[in-house]
C-alpha cells in the first residue's frame, strides 16, 4: 500500500523540524496522532524513516533519501492546491511573519490594517524580534530583516534600503558642541544598538571618502524608536533613517549632525524558505 500524500507531508514536517512536538504544534494536530501516522507509514512501506530516542529525533539513511526526494513534491502539491483555491476565493490561512519591532512601529501599522481589510481570511501572527531565525526549522512564512544574509539557501527579495545619518537634540549640542569631523565623534556620547565591535565602529561616507570611527556611549538599546527618544532627551548622538516618518513625531526636534556624512545604505530583505510559496505569503 502506497502512503498518502498527506502522510508524506506529515513526515516532511517532522523531518524538517526534527521534533514530533514542534511539528505537531506547527500542523495543529496532537503529537500522539502525528507519531502514530508516521509509524503506520513506516510499517506500510517496510522501512524505518526516523531514528527515535529519548534525547533526539533523526533520519535514517533511507529517511534522508526519502526526505530529499519528497519535500519538493509536497511543496509543489501544497502550492498547486492553494493556487487552485485562489482562483475561486481570496487567499486565506494563518500567516506567520517575523520582523524587527522598530520597523513595525515606524512603518507598518497602517499597512497591517489595510492588509487585514483586503484579506479578511488571512490570520496574521507577527513576531517582532531580531533574534536569528532558521527558515528550515522555524515556523515562519516570511522573515523581514535588515542587512545581508549569510545563508545562501534562503530565498531573499530586497524590499528597499535605508540610508542612515546622525542626529542629536539641540539641547545636547548646546551643552556638548556639534562635531565638525567624524573623528570628533570619539569625544561624544553615541547611542548604539549594541556594545558589539560592529556597532561601536561607525563607517561614514562622504563623496568618495570613507571614515571609520571608534565610538562609545553609556547607553545601548536594540530598538531604533527607543534610541531616537533617548536622543530627543539629550542623551547623545544617534544614527537614524534620513527619510523620517510620522512615528518620529516625538523626535521632530532632532537636528542633523555632520549632514554631509552618511552610513552605507542597509538593504531591507524579505526572506522565504522556498520559491514555492502559497497565496497568503505571495500577497
Amino acid at each position: 500500500m502506497s502512503p498518502s500524500l498527506d502522510n508524506i507531508a506529515l513526515f516532511i514536517e517532522v523531518a524538517r523540524i526534527g521534533s514530533f512536538t514542534r511539528a505537531a504544534q506547527s500542523l495543529n494536530i496532537p503529537a500522539s496522532t502525528l507519531s502514530r501516522r508516521i509509524s503506520e507509514m513506516e510499517r506500510h512501506i517496510g522501512v524505518h524513516l526516523l531514528k527515535r530516542s529519548t534525547r533526539k529525533l533523526g533520519l535514517t539513511e533511507a529517511g534522508l533519501v526519502y526526505f530529499e526526494r519528497c519535500q519538493r513534491i509536497v511543496a509543489e502539491a501544497q502550492t498547486a492546491h492553494e493556487e487552485l483555491l485562489g482562483l475561486a476565493q481570496q487567499p486565506k490561512g494563518h500567516l506567520r511573519i517575523s520582523m524587527p519591532s522598530s520597523l513595525a512601529l515606524m512603518h507598518l501599522p497602517m499597512i497591517m490594517r489595510d492588509f487585514c481589510q483586503k484579506y479578511p481570511e488571512i490570520d496574521c501572527e507577527y513576531d517582532l524580534g531580531i533574534h536569528p531565525v532558521d527558515l528550515r526549522t522555524d515556523p515562519f512564512d516570511v522573515v523581514i530583516r535588515y542587512g545581508t544574509q549569510a545563508d545562501s539557501s534562503v530565498i531573499a527579495r530586497q524590499l528597499g534600503s535605508t540610508r542612515l545619518g546622525l542626529y542629536a537634540s539641540p539641547e545636547y549640542l548646546a551643552q556638548h558642541g556639534a562635531p565638525i569631523t567624524p573623528a570628533d565623534l570619539q569625544r561624544h556620547e553615541c547611542l548604539r544598538a549594541s556594545a558589539s565591535h560592529a556597532d561601536s565602529t561607525w563607517e561614514l561616507l562622504s563623496s568618495n571618502t570613507v571614515e571609520k570611527v571608534a565610538i562609545k556611549g553609556q547607553l545601548t538599546v536594540n530598538n531604533v524608536v527607543m534610541l531616537s527618544r533617548m536622543a530627543a532627551l539629550g542623551l547623545g548622538i544617534v544614527p537614524l533613517p534620513n527619510a523620517r516618518c510620522s512615528t518620529f513625531t516625538v523626535t521632530d526636534s532632532l537636528v542633523r549632525v555632520l549632514p554631509e556624512w552618511n552610513f552605507t545604505p542597509i538593504p531591507l530583505l524579505a526572506l522565504f524558505p522556498s520559491r514555492l510559496m502559497p497565496g497568503k505569503t505571495r500577497v
